[in-house]
């Protein structure tokens, strides 16, 4: 793994935009635009390392897996903070009858610098995003830098065959709605969710556009309705589970959620069993069932434990997403507070520097195989939303 730097192309920002990034540019707090898709330096990875991080991928995803059962198995989802039966109870039941259930992608975000061992950070499995860039821009980049080199990226053929796979999971009669937000103002829910949208119709699909916001809920049949009041049979969404479980709508998420098979009812896509990866608790419980892999850090539910004095930890909400109320604590900082909020407790480690540059890896997994590979760069030691996306190459 190897940092280079390289002229970006010309008229640069207009190609990405036409390939599917529609904010390449982040406006940062003094109101100035600086790229987010930045191309003026790239990674290159020899194939063996390729090779080993995918094996490392899908070794993880197993093992979130695994975890998944012990949790359903032995009744904890309480230690994800999900405690209200009416919630846990259709989640777990999702989990068993997963085999019913259409089931897309997720990301591992991971801890590589070339040398050690890949360690986990997280699994963003019910919303991921940074897809499209990963998908489309960084491929066409390649081919266009680098004729005849690499990549580790399929994520589109993947997509696009994964939503053929699972087709007949779909209730019949009724397109598959994409639900994007229209609160988003950067366009990042847009274009992740048209894009799958895209990949969905080229396996042959039957969809359908609506926004989150419009969708309505028919009293008079006890179903969601587009504005047409169509029933909406299925619908993939960006929309967090935990936001969809506790908004004013909740009660009728539940009452009518198909968990394989249901009439009258509305499969979500990702389905509700996503909420057991997409927890930070699911980093502890992790720690718990493979102590000592080599591809985990230690974490803990109640405290940093002997984290606070060895090797520092990470204090990371147990829903928080893009860094939002992660704190860093080097080892011996002072008095460990255990925080009010839920958290996780992870071993520090601290993100590898690449000319001044903190690295993040987003490895990809579509059904259950590994995908492609999606790299952030940030300024500071937590990767934000002010994290800049770059290419890599295979040489």
């Amino acid at each position: 793994m190897e940092r280079r730097t390289i002229e970006p192309r010309p008229g640069w920002q207009r190609t990405v935009e036409d390939q599917g990034l529609i904010y390449p540019l982040t406006r940062y707090p003094d109101d100035s635009l600086r790229p987010y898709w930045d191309e003026s330096a790239h990674y290159v990875f020899s194939l063996p390392e390729v090779e080993a991080l995918e094996e490392v991928v899908e070794e993880l995803h197993s093992m979130c897996l695994a975890a998944a059962e012990h949790m359903v198995a032995e009744n904890r989802l309480a230690d994800l903070g999900i405690t209200d039966p009416r919630v846990a109870e259709p989640v777990a039941e999702a989990w068993r009858r997963r085999a019913e259930l259409p089931s897309l992608y997720g990301r591992f975000d991971l801890r590589y610098d070339g040398t050690g061992p890949a360690k986990l950070l997280e699994y963003n499995a019910d919303t991921p995003t940074s897809l499209v860039e990963a998908a489309s821009p960084q491929w066409f980049w390649m081919e266009e830098r680098f004729p005849g080199a690499d990549q580790w990226n399929s994520l589109h053929e993947r997509l696009v065959e994964a939503w053929r796979k699972q087709a007949s999971l779909l209730p019949p009669g009724s397109p598959l709605y994409f639900a994007h937000s229209a609160a988003d103002e950067l366009g990042e829910d847009l274009m992740t969710v048209g894009y799958l949208k895209e990949t969905a119709e080229q396996a042959g699909l039957d969809t359908a556009w609506i926004a989150m916001e419009e969708i309505g809920w028919d009293r008079l049949s006890g179903r969601f309705v587009d504005k047409q009041l169509r029933f909406i049979r299925s619908c993939f969404k960006l929309y967090p589970w935990e936001w969809l479980t506790t908004d004013r709508f909740a009660p009728h998420v539940l009452a009518t959620l198909d968990n394989g098979g249901g009439t009258g009812t509305t499969m979500w896509i990702e389905p509700a069993w996503k909420m057991l990866l997409s927890n930070k608790a699911l980093l502890a419980i992790l720690w718990e069932l493979y102590p000592g892999h080599p591809n985990l850090l230690p974490a803990y539910l109640d405290g940093p434990r002997e984290l606070a004095t060895t090797s520092g930890y990470v204090a990371k909400p147990l829903l928080g997403r893009e860094g939002a109320g992660v704190t860093l604590h080097e080892p011996g900082s002072g008095p460990v507070a255990v925080r009010d909020e839920a958290c996780c407790y992870q071993e520090l480690a601290p993100l590898p520097s690449f000319d001044g540059n903190r690295v993040v890896l987003g490895a990809w997994v579509v059904g259950d195989e590994s995908a492609g590979l999606g790299i952030r760069e940030s300024s500071g030691p937590v990767t934000d939303e002010y994290a800049r996306f770059l290419p890599h190459v295979i040489l």
